[in-house]
Parts: C-alpha cells; sequence; structure tokens
C-alpha cells in the first residue's frame, strides 16, 4: 500500500493559515525569483555530491520476472547473491579468507559453538532440581547477551539432503559419541570411523526392531493413514527416530527433549531434517496451544505420569485435540515380562501403573488397548460426559476460566482444561477437523467459530492466495527455494496463519511457524488446525534449540513488531545462531528498517540485498535476501599438528 506521501496534493482556493510576511506585498516577480533560487539550490546540491543519484538495488539473481530498482538510503551497492552452496563434504573450513573487521560483530570462542542461551548448563545450576525445574527455560538477563557469533564446529560440512539425512549425518557437525557408547545395545546411533559420519538405524529403548516396525504396530492398534491423525508430540524424544519415520505417512511431530545427560539428543535431531525443539515438562506449560496434537506419544521416556496429582498427563490433556491418543510404551507397560530387567519390584510396577490408569480416568479418557509393549488411551470428543461424572465426584475438577492456549512461562495445572461447550454428545468440541491433506486449505474451527480476534473465513482465505502469490515471487528471488534438496529445516519467525508453510507444502520440507506472543491475534491454534506445527516465542530471548538448526529463516514484520522492545543486533545475532553456515534469510519490512538492518548485517558478515515489494516499487514494504556466509572456528591445535 501506498504512503500517505505519495498522495496528490490539492491546494485549496484560500489558505488555511496567514502569510508568514505581512508586510509584504505579492507582485508579479515573486515566483520567478523563488523559482530560479529553487533551481540554483538544486544544482549547486548536485554538484557537491559530485553528480551521483540516489542507489539502487537490484535483483540477486537472474529472474524471469522485472524488478524496478528500489530506491533506498543506503551508500551502498550489494554484490549479487548466490544462494547455493558451495563448500562439500571435501573442503576444510578457510576462515581467513572471511577475516571478521574489528568493528564487526566478532566471532565468539570456539567454546560456544553449542551455545544455547536459555538452556545454558552452568546458569540451570543455581535453579531447583525438584521437578527438573532447572532444566526449563532460564535466560540470561540484557548484560549478559553476547554480541558475538557462535563458530561452527571445525570442518562442519553441508548436511546431507533429505531423505539420506533421516539416516546419515556428519561427525565433524555434531561431534559427539556419549549416545554411541551410552545406547550402543538399542540401536540409537553409530560412528562410523572409517567415514567420519553418523548413522541413524531407526532403533530405540522400546523399538529393538526399528521405529519403522514399531510405527507399524501402533497402526495395527488406530488408524495412521486416513488422514486423521496429522500432528503428533514426542515426549522424550531421543534422537526422534520416531518422529522422523512417521514422515512418511503424513503425519508431523513435534519432537522435544532437555538438555540433559543424553548429550545433543535434539541437536542429532535437527541435523537429521526431524522437527525438534529442546524442552521438559517441568512446572510451566509446554509452548503450544491446546487442542494441538492428534496424538501424544512416550517410549520409556521417564517422566513420572502419575505423580504430583498427575499434572503432566494433565498437560498432555491440554494439548491434546479432542478424539487425540496418548501412547506410552515402557515402564510399567507389561511390567509382568520386564520387571527385572527395569530392576524395580513387582509392587513398585503395580503401583505407578495403578496411579496412571487413575490420573487417566481422572482425565476422561477411555483406555482403548494395552497389547504387547504398547499402551493407548483416548481423550473424549466433549466433555459433556465428563462434567457429569465429575458431579458424581469421579473426574477432577475443570479449571476456571481462563486461556487455554496461554502457554509461555505459563505454570501448570492440576485442573482439568474443559473443552469448548456441546449441544449434544455427538458432537466435537470446538468443531470437527477435515482430514489431511484437506485439513491444510479448509477453514480450520477457530476461525469458523469467531474465536480468532480479526479473523473471518474471507481474511483466511485471503491470506492463503496472497501467501501463494508471495512465495512464488520468493522463489523467482532466490531460485533454490523451489530446488528440491536445497532447504529442509525452515523457520517462519511471525507466521499469523501458518501461509508461508502451506505455500511450500509441496516441498520436502518443514517450517517450525512461531507466533510471537506480543502479537495481538493468538493464531498458533489455527496454525494446528490446518495440520502444520509451531511454537510461541518471545523473539527478545534466545530460541530453545542448538545452533545452525535451520536452513532458512523468514521474517515477516519481527522487527518492526520489537522495534521499542529489544535491541535489533540481538535478534539478529540469534538468528545467525540458529541459521547453518550458507542458511538464507528473508526479511520483510519497512524499506527505513531494512537499510538499518542491512547494516548490521553486512557487520556480520552476510551477503545480502534489498529488493523491490512483490507489487513493485512503489510498496514502502521491501524484501532484504541474506546468505550467511560458510566459516567455522579455527582447528584445535593437536588437529593442526595431526595434519601437518
Amino acid at each position: 500500500m501506498a504512503s500517505n506521501d505519495d498522495r496528490p496534493y490539492h491546494p485549496t482556493s484560500k489558505p488555511s493559515k496567514p502569510s508568514l510576511f505581512p508586510w509584504k506585498k505579492p507582485n508579479v516577480y515573486t515566483l520567478p525569483v523563488v523559482l530560479f533560487l529553487c533551481i540554483c539550490s538544486y544544482f549547486f546540491g548536485l554538484w557537491q555530491h559530485g553528480g551521483t543519484s540516489t542507489p539502487t538495488f537490484k535483483l540477486p539473481c537472474k529472474s524471469s520476472n522485472q524488478i524496478h530498482p528500489a530506491t533506498t538510503t543506503s551508500t551502498t551497492q550489494s554484490p549479487t547473491l548466490d544462494f547455493s552452496p558451495h563448500h562439500n563434504p571435501n573442503l576444510t573450513a578457510a576462515t581467513s579468507s572471511h577475516a571478521v573487521k574489528p568493528k564487526a560483530y566478532p566471532p565468539c570462542d570456539v567454546n560456544f559453538s553449542e551455545y544455547t542461551p536459555c538452556e545454558d548448563a552452568k546458569r540451570s545450576l543455581k535453579f531447583d532440581r525438584d521437578r527438573l525445574i532447572y532444566r526449563e527455560r532460564h535466560c540470561p538477563g540484557k548484560n549478559e547477551l553476547l554480541k558475538c557469533r557462535v563458530p561452527a564446529p571445525h570442518g562442519y560440512k553441508t548436511v546431507f539432503s533429505w531423505p539420506m539425512s533421516r539416516d546419515l549425518a556428519w561427525y565433524a557437525n555434531v561431534p559427539h559419541k556419549e549416545l554411541t557408547v551410552e545406547k550402543a545395545v538399542q540401536n540409537w546411533i553409530i560412528y562410523e570411523g572409517d567415514r567420519n559420519r553418523l548413522r541413524f538405524p531407526g532403533g530405540g529403548t522400546m523399538f529393538p526392531n526399528g521405529a519403522d516396525a514399531y510405527i507399524d504396530d501402533i497402526g495395527k492398534l488406530i488408524n495412521l493413514k486416513d488422514g486423521s491423525i496429522r500432528t503428533a508430540i514426542d515426549t522424550g524424544c531421543g534422537v526422534a527416530s520416531w518422529g522422523a519415520y512417521l514422515l512418511s505417512r503424513n503425519i508431523l511431530t513435534v519432537s522435544f527433549a532437555p538438555r540433559d545427560t543424553h548429550v545433543s539428543q535434539v541437536q542429532f535431531a535437527l541435523e537429521r531434517g526431524v522437527p525438534a525443539l529442546i524442552g521438559v515438562i517441568a512446572s510451566k506449560r509446554l509452548p503450544y496451544p491446546s487442542r494441538a496434537f492428534d496424538m501424544a506419544h512416550c517410549s520409556r521416556c521417564l517422566i513420572p505420569w502419575g505423580q504430583h496429582d498427575g499434572v503432566y498427563l494433565t498437560e498432555v490433556d491440554r494439548v491434546l485435540r479432542p478424539g487425540g491418543y496418548w501412547i506410552l510404551s515402557g515402564p510399567p507397560i507389561r511390567w509382568q515380562k520386564y520387571w527385572k530387567g527395569w530392576e524395580r519390584t513387582k509392587e513398585d510396577l503395580n503401583a505407578e501403573q495403578t496411579s496412571i490408569e487413575d490420573v487417566a480416568k481422572s482425565l476422561c479418557w477411555k483406555k482403548l488397548v494395552e497389547k504387547d509393549d504398547i499402551a493407548i488411551w483416548q481423550k473424549p470428543t466433549n466433555h459433556l460426559t465428563c462434567q457429569n461424572n465429575r458431579k458424581l465426584g469421579k473426574s477432577r475438577n475443570f479449571c476456571p476460566a481462563n486461556d487455554p492456549d496461554q502457554a509461555w512461562y505459563t505454570k501448570l495445572d492440576t485442573c482439568l482444561t474443559p473443552l469448548p461447550e456441546v449441544s449434544d454428545n455427538e458432537q466435537v468440541a470446538g468443531g470437527k477437523l477435515a482430514k489431511w491433506p484437506q485439513r491444510l486449505n479448509a477453514i480450520p474451527p477457530r476461525i469458523n467459530k469467531g474465536t480468532v480476534k480479526g479473523v473471518t473465513a474471507e481474511v483466511f482465505k485471503k491470506d492463503s492466495e496472497l501467501w501463494k502469490k508471495r512465495v512464488s515471487y520468493y522463489k523467482s528471488v532466490n531460485n533454490q527455494l523451489g530446488n528440491p534438496g536445497r532447504y529442509r529445516n525452515l523457520l517462519d519467525m511471525n507466521a499469523y496463519l501458518g501461509g508461508f508453510a502451506a505455500a511450500l507444502v509441496d516441498l520436502p520440507v518443514w517450517v517450525m511457524n512461531v507466533v510471537p506472543v506480543d502479537v495481538k491475534a493468538n493464531t498458533l491454534g489455527v496454525i494446528y488446525e490446518r495440520g502444520l506445527i509451531g511454537t510461541y516465542q518471545n523473539w527478545c530471548e534466545a530460541m530453545s534449540t542448538y545452533p545452525r538448526a535451520y536452513d532458512l529463516i523468514h521474517a515477516d514484520s519481527v522487527f518492526t513488531l520489537y522495534e521499542d522492545r529489544c535491541e535489533m543486533d540481538d535478534i539478529l545475532l540469534e538468528m545467525d545462531r540458529i541459521l547453518r553456515p550458507e542458511g538464507s534469510v528473508i526479511i520483510r519490512d519497512d524499506v527505513d528498517m531494512l537499510v538499518k538492518i542491512k547494516s548490521i548485517i553486512d557487520a556480520m558478515e552476510w551477503d545480502s540485498q534489498i529488493v523491490d515489494h512483490e507489487d513493485g516499487p512503489h510498496e514502502r514494504e521491501k524484501l532484504l535476501f541474506a546468505v550467511k556466509k560458510y566459516w567455522t572456528a579455527p582447528a584445535a591445535p593437536e588437529d593442526e599438528e595431526a595434519s601437518s
């Protein structure tokens, strides 16, 4: 939309203010004299600036769409961008060719190569160890924020393309062997020293025959093929093989685990190209809306589900969709067979299973089946029967009126999150969802029922069409975006209704859709109803993920949103931390904001360029396309001696 300054000026017949020089009478010579002085002033200014005009930005790569240059206040012009990766598995780090200028943001020490600010191990020790509170998010204060760029480890290589990355990762990228020893008999991960890489056979503690066979066993108990199950959450995910193998069944899983003694679980998952976040159920709600997931899973995740008045299972209930499933394998399921191997008494395991069964009943869940090592419960589709049971004292209290979608540093409750009201027991609370893939473009129930402020069915349809157009334009500028295999892990920092992710659904990518906690309308529930995944985030803080998690980051109006909330360079340094070497960035914002951003990312040694809005040069909103350069930490002294 054009700014107000672009509207034509229409003079009135009478002046609205008195003349600034009332003692002077107008005469016929005044206008020519003023015009002459203006012309002289213009040419004098032009002469002072060496006869140059305001610079322009050109399209960073070949495109069939003609783009008019976008006039900005910048005095530099970026070189043409190349979005293709250039380093390969045989390329060693060459940091000397990317020397950091003294005034720029310097590289952090190599010890920070896996720095996760809000899950820092040293800081966490200051907090309560009861209920694993010390493993929750505890972010650094403003005076503790690093003003440096987190380095990739020496020898970092381009990740394997999907689907090969599901099974393989370069050891140099995630240099940890702990799990290859600790979980050797469970086939989590194998180190192939001759090729300097890691292999993920798909094994797990409770699926010795592999995740694929384990999922097949689940598929015999509930329907995983008809599109009714699309989103899942895996608590205590390990290296996320369960979520990795569900992807071939069009089921999108958010896997999470704490940063604990099982070193780099989530980092391995992201390196494999599998959606994952660092997280733990402790004292705060999970950063997801209510009624988000079709299925929740725990395979020996070691969460004490029956303790603390069932608070952890109550949180699973909050994020489970009406009619959703909870799957549990491992202790105490089938304890009669495994109790000796688990080194626990029969009485202890029996008591644990009884407590879980009691909590599930208080949540009005129905136990569908317990077969072999797997037990499955189902959440009711509405709470009519549960309300009647509550009157009889058979279910727990419902939570008082509050926002069930509020989930950013929100304290856990032991009360039951009430489902939206229904008129009869056949109705699905909140509205029935379409099956995947129709779910992606069907009007989400939250919008149909008018529960999302300012979003109607018409707004949803227009937004979907808008993002199809925008993503098509993105592909014309960054021709690698439509190239299958170039990108895998994508992050949308301000996702709104998930239109960016929806427009990319045919590519072998996944998008973590972030709804900032500072936006006016909480739309993350809509995103999940579309069959997409996401999380809440305050971008004045770091994200709960390891460095080098994403191949491409998309930021729509993020910097305008946070302009008066925190420092711009802190957000950009966080983007640099979580972006892979040679990863790409697309930023949409006001042109003045983009010029400020460009000055910072130039100091961060990214290649960048500002181009016009897809609707042409007269829009104040512009686009900044950038690529993070390839650079790594220097080789350790012992490595240099070995190579010489």
